[in-house]
């Protein structure tokens, strides 16, 4: 497969809607680069691109925290904000197609990456209670063996 992009049909095979075909875009995440300016702007989200240069103007964050996340992944960083599902419902205005299977990283262990919500660094946020806490079991131990000694 050559090129940036590739659409493929398909066809539904429920029966409810029968003979009603579907076509999936697919852009290579290098084509999705070239996307990054006000005057065009891409970005990707849980393997789904979208172009949202004409929200530009409308996002409640300004469009710098658009234009941060241009031309790449931003999944991580939409995540992180928390945005409601009126946001996300929104989002699919503005859906174009898919990130290329080939593009796709499977994190370990996993056959389908847009399944694995995984948190690769999430142990540190542990670190510092465990931490913490064997570090207050010291002091409490310390602090009852001075009591008895004196």
């Amino acid at each position: 497969i050559s090129g940036p992009m590739v659409t493929v049909e398909a066809s539904s095979s429920d029966g409810k809607e029968q003979g009603v075909e579907t076509s999936v875009t697919y852009y290579r995440l290098e084509e999705v680069a070239k996307r990054n300016s006000l005057k065009e702007l891409w970005l990707v989200i849980h393997g789904r691109v979208y172009d949202v240069t004409r929200f530009l103007n409308e996002h409640p964050g300004g469009e710098e925290v658009l234009l941060e996340q241009a031309g790449v992944d931003a999944s991580e960083s939409f995540e992180d904000v928390g945005h409601s599902s009126d946001a996300r419902e929104m989002l699919k205005q503005y859906y174009i197609g898919d990130v290329h299977p080939s593009d796709l990283k499977p994190e370990s262990g996993s056959k389908d990456p847009l399944k694995n919500n995984t948190c690769k660094s999430c142990w540190v946020y542990w670190i510092f209670p465990i931490v913490g806490a064997i570090l207050l079991g010291f002091l409490y131990r310390y602090y009852t063996l001075e009591i008895k000694s004196s």
